[in-house]
């Protein structure tokens, strides 16, 4: 089957997006115990309407530069519509929502630095030409936010109030843990990208020594953690959440994350030792104890490079058809 392109029928990438849409409210329906029209079908619908109303002058302006603010402002905008519109303000569900904000908001600024930093975003130069392909990356991202965020939709929903108790705690350290290694991964690269004395270097310090995607492991962990302590006050339809961390993961190590960053690097620097030793001794995702050999100075050794690996909203935002 060919890949789609900006040769293919529009109808081709229309018909994804409503496939897309379909998804969400069918999973919303199941979420929702077989509900028509709940508060998470709404926040499904909601989704997309957000997407698509932000893809008008986009569209017309031939521009991608609200597609990254688009993503990271949904997330944030439909997690406090998830908790005001029901109006139970729980405990659990305030501290949940603001795990979320933080994190959106942190996924915000991040996006918008590297878009100023590049001055622009070369992913979509050809997208953007095509309408109804244009169209699709919007409606994409749209199921995408939905999907993450599933399990927060049905914890806010629920007019339920447990005592927070070892479940609930757990959840939020994981949250805590994946949030943190996230932050910290990025600051690394980030201060690393930025030194004249490592720039454009391959890092392999911090980290990136124990391993290769320590941002990504982050993301995976962090989404864990909310789905645990949402589930406190789940019913049994709404465990159908756990696409949340599961999508995440699929995608990141399966489609648009580590595959293409790998594949990447290993064109480019296949041939060098020191890059085939530091991913053969590097976990690919899950950190572990590593010794680093250090070069004659004693210090660790770096070898040169791009800036392959980005932070983890830099792929989580970019959706491969």
């Amino acid at each position: 089957m060919a890949r789609l392109s900006n040769e293919s029928p529009g109808y081709a990438f229309y018909a994804i997006s409503i496939a897309c849409l379909l998804i969400a409210q069918s999973i919303a329906y199941l979420a929702s115990n077989f509900e028509f029209l709940s508060q998470v079908a709404w926040l499904g619908l909601f989704s997309f309407l957000y997407q698509w109303i932000i893809f008008i002058p986009s569209a017309y302006l031939r521009t991608a530069a609200y597609f990254d603010v688009a993503g990271s402002s949904g997330y944030f905008v439909l997690a406090l519509y998830s908790l005001f519109r029901p109006g139970y303000f729980y405990t659990r569900q305030i501290i949940v929502t603001l795990c979320v904000l933080v994190w959106a908001a942190r996924l915000g600024w991040l996006l918008y630095q590297r878009v100023q930093r590049a001055g622009g975003d070369s992913r979509f130069d050809e997208i953007k030409q095509h309408n109804a392909r244009f169209f699709n990356m919007w409606s994409i991202q749209a199921l995408w936010v939905f999907l993450v965020s599933l399990p927060v939709y049905c914890l806010n929903s629920n007019n339920a109030d447990p005592t927070l108790g070892p479940q609930d705690m757990v959840g939020l350290g994981l949250w805590l843990v994946g949030f943190s290694i996230e932050v910290v991964a990025d600051l690394q690269k980030t201060v690393h990208n930025t030194d004249p004395a490592t720039q454009g270097s391959f890092i392999q310090t911090g980290l990136w020594n124990h391993s290769r995607h320590p941002n990504y492991f982050g993301e995976i962990v962090l989404w864990c953690g909310l789905l645990i302590t949402s589930a406190s006050t789940f019913d049994w339809p709404q465990y159908i959440s756990i696409c949340s961390p599961l999508f995440v993961t699929y995608l990141l190590l399966e489609v648009s994350g580590i595959p293409l960053l790998e594949a990447k690097a290993d064109s480019k620097w296949g041939h060098d030792e020191e890059y085939r030793a530091y991913k053969e001794r590097t976990p690919k995702l899950v950190p572990w104890f590593v010794t680093q050999p250090e070069s004659d100075l004693g210090v660790p050794m770096i070898s040169k490079t791009d800036d392959l690996e980005s932070d983890v909203t830099q792929e989580l935002s970019l959706i491969h058809i």
